[in-house]
């Protein structure tokens, strides 16, 4: 029987149940890249996996070989081709309405008010999806529709936190500055006097804002114990979208 190593390895430590512990190991290595790494000496591979540098070289030359890895003329190892291969697999089979749609579907569930989804275009606010509450009173904003910047909680999550407009100045410099602390924008009236909004910024892996989620309503049925849920739905899709 192989002997159990000395020392547990990350990849050890949390092993798939059922699984290969050689896949899992390999595995440990891709993941040992972070945001930044252009290339990895195996000493620091072998260090960010708890893995024997021997184990680590011959799990690599599989990776090499398979195009997962590969190796630089100064003995360190980069990012394969196949990542790159892959990647765009699953980009081009990438769809956003199936991880918006049900966030914003259950936000409506759980509301029974509008939700949707904003991006940014231009000078201007595009409505990218839009689920309908089920009241017959409610906004009638689409997807597809345009909507100010600078007005709406949606647009004013979107310019709070733009590098350049989240640094206006007067009212909105401090509006601005506080929608960055709080982490959403609530308000009555802000683009229509009888509608109200609740509005949380989407996050990419970088951390930038690349879309707002709105919960809008009638300014007679606003209610603050909404904020929550619209600030949930937000972190939801944290990192999974660009």
């Amino acid at each position: 029987m192989p002997r159990k190593p000395a020392r547990e390895s990350i990849a050890d430590a949390d092993a798939a149940h059922g699984g290969v512990a050689a896949v899992d190991r390999a595995l440990s290595l891709l993941a040992a890249f972070r945001a930044g790494d252009a290339a990895l000496a195996l000493a620091d591979l072998a260090q960010r996996t708890r893995l024997y540098k021997s184990t680590a070289l011959r799990l690599l030359a599989s990776l090499e070989h398979a195009g997962w890895v590969q190796r630089l003329a100064d003995g360190r190892y980069a990012i394969g081709r196949e990542v790159v291969r892959v990647h765009a697999i699953y980009t081009a089979s990438f769809s956003l309405d199936r991880l918006v749609l049900p966030v914003l579907q259950a936000l409506v569930h759980a509301t029974r008010e509008s939700a949707a989804y904003h991006v940014r275009r231009g000078d201007a606010r595009l409505c990218l999806y839009r689920v309908d509450s089920p009241h017959p009173v409610r906004d009638h904003i689409r997807a597809g529709d345009l909507l100010p910047l600078d007005k709406g909680t949606g647009g004013r999550v979107l310019c709070a936190f733009d590098p350049v407009q989240g640094k206006a100045a007067g009212r909105d410099r401090r509006l601005y500055a506080r929608i960055r602390a709080d982490g959403f924008y609530a308000a009555v009236g802000d683009r229509l006097a009888e509608l109200a909004g609740i509005s949380a910024p989407v996050l990419n892996a970088e951390g930038t804002v690349v879309a707002a989620i709105t919960l809008s309503c009638p300014a007679h049925r606003y209610d603050e114990r909404h904020i929550g849920a619209v600030v949930q739905a937000a972190r939801e899709l944290h990192g999974q979208v660009d």
